[in-house]
């Protein structure tokens, strides 16, 4: 049944990543909020594990394989785009650039997992892109072009983060076939730790205050993302194509679209309800194909 319901769940939950981004800003620094939430999360994984007396990696290999796959998930991901929407980065052009993880997932799936992509699943990747920019064009009328010059460098570390999220799926897919969900994902965020506390060090940020809202978006945080939904994430991937999985993240966008209409009030336009529409089309046809 979780299977089943992953594809819808995973979007969906993931989406939410932008809302909490937003909410951060006003009592924290990205990254230092992210290393708060890496040892929370993978405390409460680690003590579940425990208490359930899940089985741990048995070889040096499967502890730095879990190693790797956080560092290239959780802290080259998160921590290259929470830093490049603080500095600058507008969330439209963010957003953007995390839909091409499933177009670069696609380009690579064939060398570096030996998956098959036939014309169906390219039409419905492309349809599903071309509907996030009718999503996103609107956002995108706001933007000068001093936003955009200022912002280069940021976009530069977003690029990194998709190429890191992308290189994560395929050495998850790759190494990690195996081994109990539960102590993998604590595993992994032993590894954004190792490697998100010196990126913060090095960043200069450290400072974070804790008002009632910190701790409401820090619990979203820790079990509705760092734990449901990458554990979501990891179950796609470990029973599936790492491309079909990938293309979820076309749905993020226009996720996100609807949550900020309701959270923050930002208005809906008829082409980006036709553009959401449109990349559903594209999701549905990809996942469908063989």
């Amino acid at each position: 049944m979780l299977v089943r319901l992953a594809p819808i769940l995973f979007p969906l939950i993931w989406s939410t990543g932008w809302i909490v981004a937003r909410f951060s800003v006003d009592f924290s620094d990205p990254l230092a909020f992210l290393c708060v939430r890496y040892i929370c999360a993978g405390g409460a994984l680690g003590v579940f594990a425990l208490v359930s007396r899940a089985q741990w990696p048995q070889s040096a290999a499967g502890w730095f394989h879990g190693i790797v796959s956080g560092v290239l998930l959780h802290a080259i991901y998160l921590g290259g785009v929470w830093w490049a929407i603080e500095h600058g980065v507008p969330a439209s052009i963010s957003a953007l650039i995390a839909a091409t993880q499933p177009i670069m997932t696609a380009l690579l799936a064939p060398a570096l997992a030996g998956e098959r992509i036939g014309a169906a699943r390219w039409a419905g990747v492309a349809l599903g892109f071309v509907g996030i920019c009718l999503v996103l064009a609107p956002k995108f009328g706001g933007l000068d072009s001093s936003q955009l010059h200022a912002a280069l460098t940021p976009i530069g570390v977003n690029l990194v983060a998709m190429i890191g999220v992308t290189a994560g799926t395929f050495y998850q897919k790759r190494f990690i076939q195996s081994g109990d969900l539960r102590t993998v994902a604590t595993v992994q965020y032993i590894g954004a730790l190792i490697a998100g506390v010196p990126m913060a060090l090095l960043a200069g940020e450290t400072h974070m205050t804790w008002p009632p809202i910190a701790f409401a978006v820090l619990g979203w945080s820790v079990f509705g993302l760092s734990i449901g939904a990458i554990a979501l994430l990891l179950l796609l991937i470990r029973k599936g194509e790492v491309s079909r999985s990938a293309q979820l993240i076309f749905l993020v966008p226009p996720l996100s679209a609807i949550q900020a209409h309701f959270f923050f009030g930002e208005t809906l336009t008829g082409v980006q309800i036709a553009g959401m529409a449109l990349t559903a089309c594209g999701v549905a046809i990809a996942a469908r194909a063989r």
